[in-house]
């Protein structure tokens, strides 16, 4: 995840800008994510599993208060619901070797359901910036290293140490892939990954910061055609900065959001280059606050994939 100082891409907000008493009304689970943790846990007893999830919040909202905690996003199922999820199963499947990573993972909401539904576990990793999210996560789902054995590899997207500035893969790297549990930074696996999910994550930087970061992450992609990158995260119908008013402050936070043709040609001229990518981006407008401190007259997602052609 981003660095308090980049939330929104405004280098100057503080967390406690966005930080406010939890509230525990905003627990909200519908009857799958309910039963996907419940099979997880073992805890059948529907107050007793809404008490453990408020309990593992506190400890991760100590992490960091991302907006996605206070409303229990943490808790929710989101990957298995986009139209690129099918598509990440049958490449486990299919693919001999596959490689799915989720990024900007969290507490491993994500990763977990893939596994569960059928990806190979051997095959997925996980990485975040905040390794106290993975340890959080283990709390959650009650789970250990070697009952969920995904590795998690911790670190910052930007940092050339943890991710090595590569142009994307035009063809495969010689040599084996290293062992998963050994990696200590995302570096080994350039032009490696069959897949890779990043939801809730781009928006959190400005316009040339999420650039950057496109051809990072890209970089990661196996040149196999049929490897993609997908996930969502906050759109506008026209790219631009979106104004945020914090509630109780005169002040204006902007975050700048893409549109699905911005974001499209973001991978396919900037990242990619024209014809070597399918990119399919759309917007769904979503009711309710967009970050509990801030008012904003309509909020939208956008869902989007990328594919190599």
């Amino acid at each position: 995840m981003a660095t308090s100082t980049d939330i929104t891409g405004v280098k100057d907000l503080d967390v406690n800008d966005i930080k406010r008493p939890l509230d525990e009304s905003f627990y909200s689970l519908d009857k799958t994510e309910e039963e996907f943790i419940t099979q997880q846990t073992g805890i059948q007893d529907p107050q007793e599993l809404k008490k453990h999830i408020i309990n593992v919040q506190a400890e991760a909202y100590q992490v960091f208060p991302y907006p996605c905690i206070f409303r229990f996003g943490f808790a929710k199922l989101k990957i298995s619901r986009f139209p690129a999820y099918k598509e990440l199963l049958r490449l486990g499947k299919e693919r001999q070797g596959a490689l799915f990573l989720d990024m900007a993972c969290c507490v491993g909401n994500d990763v977990r359901k893939a596994v569960d539904d059928g990806f190979p576990v051997n095959q997925a990793l996980a990485s975040d910036l905040e390794p106290g999210f993975w340890d959080v996560g283990h709390k959650l789902f009650k789970s250990t290293p070697e009952t969920f054995p995904v590795p998690f590899i911790p670190g910052d997207a930007f940092n050339s140490v943890f991710l090595a500035p590569a142009p994307v893969s035009t063809s495969l790297p010689d040599g084996p892939v290293p062992p998963l549990s050994s990696l200590t930074s995302l570096t080994p696996l350039i032009g490696r990954l069959s897949v890779i999910h990043a939801s809730s994550f781009f928006h959190l930087f400005n316009e040339e910061l999420q650039l950057q970061l496109a051809k990072r992450v890209g970089s990661l992609l196996s040149p196999e055609p049929g490897s993609f990158i997908f996930g969502s995260h906050a759109g506008l119908p026209e790219g631009g900065l979106r104004s945020l008013n914090l509630r109780g402050s005169a002040r204006v936070v902007e975050m700048f959001c893409h549109s699905p043709e911005s974001w499209k040609e973001l991978w396919e001229k900037e990242v990619f280059g024209e014809g070597k990518v399918k990119v399919e981006a759309f917007l769904t407008e979503v009711q309710g606050q967009d970050l509990p401190d801030m008012t904003i007259d309509k909020r939208y997602i956008m869902v989007w994939s990328a594919t190599r052609l």
